[in-house]
């Protein structure tokens, strides 16, 4: 039997972060629901990372909200499908950096549980969204300097055009995940022992 993609299953409890995967339902830019499943992974190297900013976040008294992680295939081609511009969407064709596992899309969230203005929704496909973009008052700079902060001292790169998307250096020399042999290694033995025999 081949040995199941290596990815680390991230939940609230064990994490200590809020999880609102947008593609798991139909608040995103397709408006429609494109995973069929609301499960978080990441690669063991960016799963490292993340703990590291979830610390770091903690020092400014705020938490992490994750909106996308590992990202199937089939998820990237369905997104293509409905905006294939390569400047926000990677092309399915040469692969997503979520599809490797090295990728997240999240948010900073406050003591209320309230998320911090960032000046656009997740997936604004716009100069809005850019991370310096002059337009946006001194409080969406501050915050969007606070995730930047919190992302890079935990060993992560930014996107430029994406204030929400942040991967591993050198992502694309960590290959694709065949979506198909992970979803057949979550429904063999649920998602929880699956995660446990993915552990480093």
């Amino acid at each position: 039997m081949p040995e199941p993609p290596h990815l680390l299953h991230i939940t609230e409890q064990n994490h200590e972060v809020l999880i609102d995967l947008i593609y798991a339902g139909e608040n995103n830019f397709t408006g429609q629901v494109i995973y069929d499943h609301p499960l978080c992974f990441l690669h063991p190297q960016a799963e490292a990372g993340l703990r590291q900013a979830i610390a770091a976040a903690r020092g400014f008294g705020l938490r992490l909200k994750i909106l996308d992680a590992f990202r199937p295939q089939e998820a990237q081609e369905a997104l293509w499908a409905v905006a294939p511009n390569p400047d926000y969407i990677a092309d399915p064709k040469k692969g997503s950096n979520h599809t490797r596992g090295v990728a997240i899309d999240l948010t900073l969230v406050g003591a209320d549980g309230v998320a911090l203005d960032m000046g656009t929704p997740v997936d604004t496909m716009s100069p809005a969204s850019h991370h310096f973009h002059a337009g946006h008052p001194a409080a969406v700079q501050v915050n969007r300097m606070r995730l930047l902060t919190v992302m890079l001292e935990a060993g992560f790169v930014h996107h430029p055009r994406e204030w929400w998307h942040y991967q591993l250096p050198g992502a694309d020399r960590f290959p694709l995940i065949d979506s198909h042999d992970f979803m057949t290694c979550l429904h063999a033995g649920g998602h929880a022992a699956a995660a446990a025999s993915m552990a480093p």
